[in-house]
């Protein structure tokens, strides 16, 4: 038999491939990309407005927190006013001062968190130039060099005759009881005055200032204050602020100074910290630029501390000192239930005249000292996180 021969496959013949087209060859030579989704030109023109490279630029961030506050402040205020805790015809009284600032603490502190959490900052609020170095060391210690302060300035006024000690005004329990009520009170004005200026305003300005917006805000506010006060009012104190600062800033600008942003913040917010203080009673130009210029010390405290709480203890003893325990006017107002009795004498150039121990030269002097006793117990310290131009964005 002959052998099986094995079965050759047949083979197809190979179909002739279709020409390519044109189109064809150009999409199969590349792939081409999906299409991303492009947000509409209005859209990127306000987001480029709103946000900059930190987040949500600093002048929206304080018109934001100027907002949240005033209507937080109006509501605190409003139940406080029906829960009569806080009476408008009532003179300079330790309740009023409590609860009177309580209102625009607690305004305070709801604004700045809900700033706080849309710009998503480690800490919440306590980011606005409240974290930093032992603080509780720096807050006693701002405690202490605040009353030290306050009584050397009563103690040179009464040296050089510009200042008599009455009768002590109060006896027994209630000597405690009016010291604790106007601490606390006071506590809550150092709390509210160095929150807005030397915490939220200065942080925010300082990384997103720079010397040209600073004299457009300065200028801004001394042709409002020309306009409607005029020369009234202390506002003269406004000026000189502004002109004492313009010099610095723009050397710092032209030398290209690195961190001068945090000086540049420093200037509007001792101008703006003097301007709300214009509407005291029986201020004068020589109080209004003594509160500019410990507005300014106040921010150098900050830069060598590392945070505001040494300010915040100073402001608070100072205020103390002054209004309870000496019972000296404080920007004109002579609180009821101080400790001591102080009358001005002499002109008021010295004196301070109805406006207080503020109101004297010698208060500048104090100053000074405060000035370099910061300086020299601080400045050889390199503190951590002390402005906001290093301080990054918390991405959540």
């Amino acid at each position: 038999m002959d052998p099986i021969e094995p079965e050759t496959p047949e083979i197809q013949p190979t179909q002739p491939e279709a020409p390519h087209t044109e189109a064809q060859l150009e999409t199969s030579s590349e792939v081409e990309p999906v299409p991303a989704a492009v947000e509409p030109l209005e859209t990127r023109i306000l987001l480029r407005i709103l946000l900059g490279p930190e987040g949500l630029r600093a002048g929206w961030s304080v018109l934001l927190f100027v907002v949240l506050f005033f209507i937080l402040a109006s509501l605190v205020g409003f139940v406080f006013l029906r829960l009569n805790l806080i009476d408008t015809k009532a003179h300079f009284t330790a309740n009023q001062a409590l609860f009177g600032e309580l209102a625009p603490f607690l305004a305070m502190v709801a604004a700045a968190a809900i700033v706080a959490l849309i710009e998503r900052r480690r800490g919440n609020f306590l980011a606005y130039n409240l974290t930093g170095p032992r603080r509780s060391l720096h807050f006693l210690e701002g405690l202490a060099a605040g009353f030290a302060s306050l009584s050397a300035l009563i103690g040179a006024l009464a040296w050089g005759g510009w200042l008599h000690f009455g009768p002590v005004a109060l006896s027994g329990a209630q000597i405690f009881k009016y010291a604790g009520l106007w601490g606390i009170a006071f506590l809550l004005v150092g709390c509210v005055e160095e929150g807005m200026f030397r915490c939220y305003l200065q942080f925010t300005l300082t990384r997103g200032i720079n010397f040209w917006w600073a004299l457009a805000i300065v200028g801004a506010i001394c042709l409002k204050l020309f306009l409607h006060h005029g020369k009234g009012n202390g506002v003269r104190g406004i000026y000189i602020i502004a002109l004492l600062g313009l010099v610095p800033c723009l050397l710092l600008y032209l030398k290209k100074v690195e961190g001068s942003n945090f000086w540049q913040a420093a200037w509007v917010s001792s101008t703006f910290f003097g301007v709300v203080h214009t509407g005291n009673n029986g201020e004068n130009w020589f109080g209004i630029l003594a509160v500019g210029v410990i507005g300014f010390v106040f921010v150098v405290s900050i830069r060598v501390t590392g945070s505001a709480w040494w300010a915040i203890g100073c402001h608070a003893a100072w205020d103390w000192a002054e209004t309870y325990f000496y019972g000296a006017a404080d920007s004109g107002n002579v609180a009821t239930g101080h400790y001591l009795t102080t009358t001005p004498a002499g002109p008021a150039l010295w004196s301070g005249g109805a406006d207080g121990p503020e109101g004297s030269v010698l208060v500048f002097g104090v100053m000074l000292l405060l000035l370099v006793l910061l300086i020299v117990l601080y400045g050889r310290k390199k503190p951590v996180g002390v402005t906001a131009a290093t301080t990054e964005l918390a991405a959540e």
